[in-house]
């Protein structure tokens, strides 16, 4: 879904209590974080070797300082419609880092999660009229609130804009694929993004077309629910040999999306990856990459000492593969039957096991047979 100049964090005191922020306030705290974001993926990319990389990874600027910034601008001025846009990036912060430590040793954790909570509150009371919704529409999306798809259903409902009720429609089709691919919730889904694509298809949130995602809803119910036959990758690795998915043909296949400057705690990241390793080898399970850093970057981490990328790697710089399985936020995990079957898609972690676990229970020999 998508060279800068060193502006430094101001300083935050999370203790402190909030006092009113301003529009300018809220606009210089999410310029200053990207603009930090940014020079540290540049940094990244350009780093010489794998170990001045993993040193770097580490130097993540501190979302949830931002984050916390952030709520304490916005928290006494919620009724004021000014706070949809800056709280709808604070949501997406939000969801990012739950249950992440802080990048600041010995800082307390940011309150995000009642700040999430607030925030929809917030909307639900004073803002479920405003015209300027739709980013707050999407941003519901990517969290673990279990409001969000209520809160949708009465933007949809309430809203007198067509367009909001559009973008509406399309966050509850987006929540709603998380919850279940049976008939009744494969028709709501379409009815919903066919209503996204007439009403707001001529739209854009944050750069991102509103029909481009409703498109790549649809593309996903046809091709990429659960059930499905997952659509077959070929590429290269990073020594240039040549890899296809369907090689892979008669195992379970755990097909991990990644990169590293998506991850927030690469050591957990890496962590699951080698606890899955473990936990299945000797079984016809084959964990499988597809790394969308430079070619490079991932080259250097496969062949260092002691590395922690030892499973194979589709090297996917320009993103082509990523796009077939239209992923969006990394990383993500599907797991894919014998017969590449769609199973799970989710987070890395314990989902991912436990649909690995079953598929092998499934293929065992009946007792006696």
């Amino acid at each position: 879904m998508h060279p800068s100049r060193w502006l430094p964090l101001v300083t935050i005191v999370l203790a402190a209590p909030a006092h009113a922020g301003s529009p300018a306030d809220a606009a210089r705290i999410r310029k200053e974080f990207t603009l930090l974001n940014e020079r540290w993926e540049l940094q990244i990319k350009a780093a010489p070797d794998a170990a001045a990389q993993q040193e770097l990874l580490k130097k993540r600027p501190d979302a949830q300082a931002a984050a916390t910034e952030m709520w304490n601008c916005l928290r006494p001025s919620l009724a004021e419609d000014w706070t949809l846009e800056p709280g709808a990036w604070l949501l997406r912060i939000a969801a990012a880092q739950a249950g992440k430590p802080s990048a600041t040793p010995g800082a307390p954790k940011a309150p995000l999660a009642e700040a999430a909570t607030k925030i929809r509150e917030a909307v639900e009371k004073y803002h479920l009229r405003s015209p300027k919704l739709a980013p707050m529409c999407l941003s519901l999306v990517g969290g673990q609130d279990p409001g969000a798809l209520s809160l949708l259903q009465k933007i949809e409902a309430q809203n007198p804009d067509p367009k909001v009720q559009g973008v509406a429609a399309l966050g509850q089709a987006m929540i709603l694929k998380g919850i279940g691919d049976d008939g009744d919730a494969m028709k709501k889904r379409l009815t919903l993004l066919r209503k996204a694509i007439i009403n707001a298809g001529d739209q854009e949130v944050e750069g991102v077309s509103i029909s481009h995602l409703a498109e790549d809803e649809l593309y996903i119910i046809l091709h990429l629910s659960k059930g499905r036959e997952a659509p077959d990758l070929a590429g290269t690795g990073t020594g240039g040999q040549q890899m296809k998915l369907s090689d892979y043909k008669g195992k379970v296949v755990v097909l991990l999306f990644w990169n590293t400057t998506s991850l927030a705690d690469p050591d957990q990241f890496f962590d699951i990856a080698d606890s899955l390793q473990k936990k299945f080898a000797g079984k016809p399970v084959a964990l499988v990459g597809v790394n969308n850093d430079p070619r490079t970057t991932l080259r250097a981490m496969e062949v260092q000492k002691d590395t922690r990328v030892d499973w194979p790697n589709f090297s996917d710089p320009e993103n082509k593969l990523g796009n077939e399985y239209r992923v969006g936020t990394r990383p993500l995990a599907y797991v894919l039957g014998k017969d590449r079957s769609i199973q799970y898609f989710g987070a890395p972690g314990s989902f991912v096991e436990l649909a690995v676990d079953a598929l092998l229970s499934e293929s065992k020999p009946a007792a006696g047979k």
